[in-house]
């Protein structure tokens, strides 16, 4: 293989909700699993734009940006009270993330309470989850470089020893073992790794994946809402055939 032609890409994965089946809020019945797909020399890029609005807004202080902080003006973000802040930080986050040809998002979205009258309540609906996005990364990159030298390097944050070990065990299947659409013969010729990041480590990529996580959750939930930011991220929706494949609701009518 003509290491040249290898275009390598960095895969950051955040979620929104949590993967209990047992005991969930009525109003927030759903895991989404999201992941943001990065061309390599494109991360600098990115960094450089996130340390620059961090920089304009919180000058040298460390920050990361985490979505629900923001939302509840919190753990840092409590400068967003004031309006004229609030409003130049929602504007300058939308032209970060609405920004084409940079990222390229592929999520799963589990919908609980259909899924526990089809499955029941005791599966493991993040590795599912893992699952899909990893198929759909593989879809977009082979539409990107059809000769099958696009390469994944996942990255996921950090949720505790047990949670952890438990999710590269499922990894280790899926490159066994494939899925329904891709075998392991391909997803072992595309995933080189799956590493682990604390929040702390300020990895650009998991926080652009954490922002983008619950928009696109709101509008899975309930998609004749308006949702401002949706609309922001829709365009870097993965897309095929006229379809948003980037998109995976699960139980569902769509591909």
């Amino acid at each position: 293989m003509d290491s040249e032609k290898i275009i390598n890409y960095h895969l950051y994965i955040d979620e929104c909700g949590d993967q209990n089946l047992e005991a969930f809020s009525p109003t927030f019945p759903i895991f989404t699993l999201c992941g943001i797909l990065v061309r390599d020399d494109l991360v600098p890029q990115l960094e450089e734009q996130v340390r620059a609005l961090k920089q304009e807004f919180w000058g040298d202080r460390q920050i990361i940006l985490h979505s629900r902080d923001i939302r509840k003006c919190q753990n840092g973000f409590e400068v967003l009270f004031d309006l004229d802040i609030k409003r130049r930080f929602y504007e300058s986050i939308n032209q970060l993330l609405g920004q084409r040809g940079v990222y390229v998002i592929v999520s799963c979205s589990i919908l609980k309470e259909p899924y526990i009258r089809q499955f029941g309540r005791f599966n493991d609906v993040y590795g599912l989850s893992l699952s899909f996005v990893l198929e759909r990364a593989i879809f977009c990159i082979d539409n990107q470089c059809p000769d099958g030298q696009g390469k994944i390097s996942a990255i996921v944050e950090r949720r505790g020893k047990r949670e952890d070990k438990n999710l590269m065990n499922y990894y280790e299947q899926l490159l066994d073992k494939g899925t329904y659409w891709v075998t392991a013969e391909r997803m072992k010729n595309h995933m080189l790794c799956l590493d682990f990041k604390w929040k702390s480590e300020d990895i650009t990529g998991l926080q652009i994946a954490d922002l983008i996580a619950y928009p696109l959750t709101r509008h899975v939930l309930n998609p004749q809402a308006v949702n401002l930011a949706y609309d922001v991220l829709e365009p870097n929706i993965f897309m095929e055939d006229g379809k948003l494949m980037g998109l995976k609701i699960y139980p569902s009518q769509q591909a």
